[in-house]
């Protein structure tokens, strides 16, 4: 099992991504971050800096993310993961 440390904000993995994001996935994202790294619940995400990973607590948060991003993933400045919870 790998360590994965941070706790990055919306705008924190906009910016390190290197593209804007999409208004309305901003606007989804924002009541769902998920502070702490343990146990991320359902219809919540947690996304950590090293390495550069989006955990959610569910396949439809992360799906719905992914769906958002994947059109703009030939622009990211460096890879993103989107991880489920264990």
């Amino acid at each position: 099992m790998g360590i994965m440390l941070g706790n990055l904000t919306i705008e924190q993995a906009e910016e390190r991504s290197g593209v804007t994001w999409p208004d309305a996935l901003k606007e989804f994202m924002k009541d769902r971050h998920q502070p702490s790294a343990t146990n991320v619940q359902p219809g919540k995400w947690h996304c950590f800096d090293a390495p550069f990973t989006l955990v959610c607590g569910d396949m439809e948060t992360a799906q719905a993310i992914y769906d958002h991003l994947s059109k703009l993933g030939s622009d990211f400045k460096e890879q993103l993961q989107i991880a489920l919870a264990e």
